[in-house]
């Protein structure tokens, strides 16, 4: 294959390191009537960077990467996770408690166990997005020269999800 002269090559940066993960309990919400039981999964998530290598060998400091993972894992883990966007769920709080309130039943968390996330379901599907939204709208990551991310969620062994992002295309 011929490459321009002027085009960089470009390589993928894996990231899946061990620390990339977070213990936390949902229930998936199937319908306004229908969810599952509340239960707890060991969540992993891994992500590739695909960018130009840079005139020293280098694409970026992929650490701001890792970093930014960790700590989104971090605010995630040992809680039961809650969507804040579902049409069937409702919030209301207490002195002592926030009450979730799906159909006919009014279920009490103590606010620090619980992390309302800006999704519609507690699905691997909708935690991959929310992960990369998260990362794209990081000022540190947004500048980086990255033309594609691909995020992966797992809930365990063998069942992933994935959501990618791709650079707007400089068109000048």
């Amino acid at each position: 294959m011929n490459t321009p002269k002027h085009a960089k090559p470009h390589t993928t940066i894996e990231i899946s390191k061990e620390y990339l993960h977070f213990a936390a309990a949902h229930f998936t919400i199937f319908s306004a009537t229908s969810r599952e039981n509340l239960h707890g999964h060991n969540f992993q998530v891994t992500l590739d960077a695909h960018a130009a290598i840079q005139e020293d060998g280098l694409t970026f400091d992929y650490n701001i990467l890792k970093t930014n993972l960790k700590k989104l894992c971090d605010r995630l883990d040992e809680q039961v996770l809650m969507p804040s966007h579902s049409p069937h769920l409702k919030v209301e709080q207490d002195e002592n408690y926030t009450y979730i309130l799906f159909d006919n039943d009014r279920i009490p968390f103590l606010e620090r166990d619980l992390t309302l996330v800006p999704i519609r379901n507690i699905t691997v599907e909708e935690l991959a997005q929310y992960f990369l939204q998260e990362l794209t709208k990081n000022p540190e990551i947004s500048t980086l020269d990255i033309s594609h991310l691909l995020l992966k969620c797992s809930s365990g062994e063998g069942q992933w999800a994935t959501a990618q992002w791709f650079a707007a295309k400089d068109t000048t």
